[in-house]
């Protein structure tokens, strides 16, 4: 620990209470050994905010309903680590295999990606269905939330350096991004305005109606989550995606001993969850796969 949250007085007792706040408000789950480094992170909005110790910003936080306070404390605990056509497998089954099967039913066919970092996924997902000719044939929206709202600051602003890149084609690169500089490419204003981003917490259950859809990417956030959490989001899927529904999540992510309302199917060489009618009773999009219907 650092000296300046050393000197903030985080204690056992306080960095418990603390953590299971954070827990309950975000979902995100900190171990015993983790504690030092969600200390060091949070001690920058203590001196912020004018407060000597861990423990006034735990009744700051617990007790005050500001939304902007909340955003602050995913902004300093987020992990941004995102990049362009990652993990493309599973989003080229989609755009290959599940939305003919589901564009027919809806209209508009709305995909949400959350949480979306700084719009690296969602932007992977209009490019390929672009290059498709997807949004010649039906409308299709694409949205793009975070908790954070410094990532949807970023994503608005569209500017993304080398890092970004580094599984994106070159031509793909060429075509939908302009140089701004040496180190800097700003994303084509065409392709920009297929996603709408906005500021989303996934422990808020209320939001999943206003952003139901019958295909979601929540990829590489469920590994910080508790299984309580998982479960969080999962109960609020389930009860507003439109069925089918597809579930597309982390490869180092599993949802096989948590979730039985959702049904792992392999799909286009890749694996995605779909929204069983019950428990026990196989997803209409599952049988339609094994049927080779799809």
């Amino acid at each position: 620990m650092n000296i300046q949250s050393d000197s903030l007085g985080l204690a056992g007792t306080v960095t418990t209470i603390l953590r299971d706040l954070i827990h309950e408000r975000l979902g995100l789950r900190y171990e015993t050994d983790q504690f030092e480094r969600l200390a060091d992170r949070l001690a920058p909005l203590l001196v912020a905010r004018g407060l000597g110790s861990f423990i006034d910003y735990y009744y700051l936080l617990k007790y005050s309903e500001s939304a902007e306070e909340w955003g602050r404390v995913m902004d300093a605990l987020a992990v941004p680590e995102t990049f362009f056509w990652r993990e493309i497998d599973q989003v080229r089954a989609v755009v290959n295999e599940v939305i003919p099967a589901l564009a027919r039913d809806h209209a508009p066919l709305r995909i949400w990606s959350v949480p979306c970092a700084s719009g690296e996924e969602p932007l992977t997902i209009a490019m390929m269905l672009e290059e498709a000719g997807w949004f010649d044939r039906t409308k299709i929206e694409i949205l793009a939330s975070d908790a954070s709202p410094a990532a949807i600051q970023r994503a608005r602003a569209g500017r993304y350096g080398p890092r970004a890149f580094r599984n994106l084609p070159e031509r793909l690169r060429e075509k939908y991004f302009t140089a701004e500089g040496e180190r800097t490419w700003a994303v084509a204003p065409a392709l920009a305005a297929r996603v709408g981003y906005d500021v989303v917490n996934l422990m808020d259950a209320a939001a999943f109606t206003a952003h139901a859809a019958p295909i979601v990417f929540c990829r590489n956030v469920f590994i910080y989550f508790s299984d309580r959490s998982i479960r969080r989001v999962v109960d609020a899927l389930t009860r507003s995606m439109p069925g089918p529904g597809v579930l597309c999540i982390g490869a180092a992510e599993s949802l096989l001993r948590i979730a039985p309302e959702f049904e792992l199917v392999e799909i286009g060489g890749a694996f995605v969850y779909t929204r069983r009618a019950d428990p026990v009773r196989a997803s209409p999009f599952a049988v339609a796969v094994r049927s080779g219907e799809i």
